[in-house]
This record gives C-alpha cells, structure tokens and sequence, in this order.
C-alpha cells in the first residue's frame, strides 16, 4: 500500500518554484531585450552620404537557400548615380513566407548593403504584404528602418543591426578581432566591432551581453563570478536593480 503523504510530494516544484525570481512578463505590452546578435527583418542601408550601398551584384540572391530574394540591377545615371558603383539594385524584393532569417544573404553581400534588425513581430493580412519591396527596405534619410503598420517596432529593434557580422575576423586570425573593416551607415556612422573572445571588446557600445554576466543564474556554482556567489552576490544584484529604478519610484520606496 502507497503512502498517503506521497499526495503532497507533487507538489514539491511547485513550492519549489514559488521562491524563484519570476521570468514571465506581460508580452506584449513588455518585452524582454534583444541580443545585438538577433536575426530579423532585413534592411537595405545606405552610406553616410546617403548613396545606397546595394550595387545590384545579385550575389545575396544567390546565397538565399529558399530562393526568396530577387534582385535586378540596372546602369547608374550619369547624371544623378544611386550607388558609387557602375550599378545599383533596381528592383530588391524579399518574400518572407519563405525567409528562414539564416543571413547568409548578409555575409555574402560586399558591401554591407543589407543586414538584419532585431525586429521579427511582424504579420500579414494578405499574402501580397509578406513581399517586401525595395522601397520599404531602404533605411529612411535619417538611417533607421521604415515602420509599416503590421510591424510592432520598439525602442533599440533598429540598432545595431547585423551585428554578428562585425564579430568574426578574416581567416580566424585572432590580430584582426575588433578592427573595422566596414563602411559607416547613413545615421549611425562606423559602427563599433562586436565583442570577440579577446579584451578587445566594448560592450558598452555594442550592447553585448557576457554569458556568465546575463545568465549567471544557469551556471554550476564553481563557473560563477566571485562578486555574483552567495549573499555578497545577491546584495550587488540588489544594488544594481535599485540603480536602474527611476528616480520618483526610487524616492517612493525610500522611508520617510
């Protein structure tokens, strides 16, 4: 015969998982952040001049796996050139019912014309939506993304995009981490070389996230930072809350 109190014992994660910090959040009125990694919806970008950097070459077309891309070149005018080349993307169009966001369109691309922004909340009433053309690709004069209205856009979505891009070096060489060797976009400028596995890193700028920083709670206790074990770890993660809070909310919870 069973145990009786053997009832209680399902209910041992649950009461476990009471004392946890909570990961749920309202989405979508709240979203968690985006790694500067993140694959989304594509951009067409332009130099600082505000010439676009696509020069028709087609070679992301032929990189796409699920065929997705179609692209067309055509002469640059004397008179009034769109790209510094001798050709420019006449016609740019991505069906996303077929993109898998894999970005190798973007490493084939000689140019950085197109890179990806952390944007992939987007839906389609009809299926003539889902074919992006280029003029809703290209950045607008200011260098961010176009906002269409079945795109639910928030704040830093458009920044840094293709970011994992800037992370690798030629060939693997270790010298090469963190040198620019890419053009500046229209709005952002040259942009900064994402984190590597070298001291060579500004996370600040790029936005980057160290593992052991972002997701110490995952780790095995021995991998952990020294200033994140125990009680001393808990009262920085404390402290560090308490100065991202805003100031009223910070004045409201101090004692009178």
């Amino acid at each position: 015969m069973s145990n009786p109190l053997n009832f209680f014992g399902g209910f041992k994660l649950t009461l476990q998982h009471l004392t946890r910090p909570r990961v749920t959040v309202s989405y979508p009125e709240h979203k968690r952040p985006k790694q500067p990694r993140q694959h989304g919806r594509h951009v067409l970008n332009r130099y600082e001049d505000g010439m676009e950097k696509c020069i028709g070459c087609e070679l992301c077309a032929g990189a796409c796996p699920v065929n997705c891309i179609y692209v067309r070149g055509l002469d640059n005018p004397p008179d009034h050139p769109v790209s510094p080349g001798e050709r420019y993307g006449y016609i740019y169009e991505i069906n996303y019912l077929r993109c898998i966001h894999c970005d190798l369109c973007v490493e084939a691309c000689p140019t950085q014309a197109i890179t990806e922004s952390k944007l992939f909340e987007f839906s389609f009433t009809n299926r003539a939506d889902a074919i992006y053309t280029k003029a809703e690709l290209v950045v607008d004069d200011q260098g961010f993304p176009k906002h269409l209205p079945w795109e639910d856009w928030r704040e830093g979505e458009a920044e840094m995009t293709g970011g994992w891009m800037r992370a690798t070096s030629p060939a693997g060489e270790a010298a090469y981490e963190g040198v620019v060797q890419w053009t500046g976009d229209l709005g952002a400028g040259v942009r900064a070389p994402e984190a590597g596995q070298s001291e060579n890193r500004d996370d600040a700028a790029t936005g980057s996230k160290q593992l052991r920083r972002a997701f110490f709670k995952h780790l095995q206790p021995e991998d952990v930072n020294a200033d994140q074990r125990g009680l001393p770890g808990m009262m920085n993660e404390m402290k560090s809350k308490m100065g991202k809070m805003p100031k009223r909310r910070r004045k409201e919870k101090e004692p009178s």
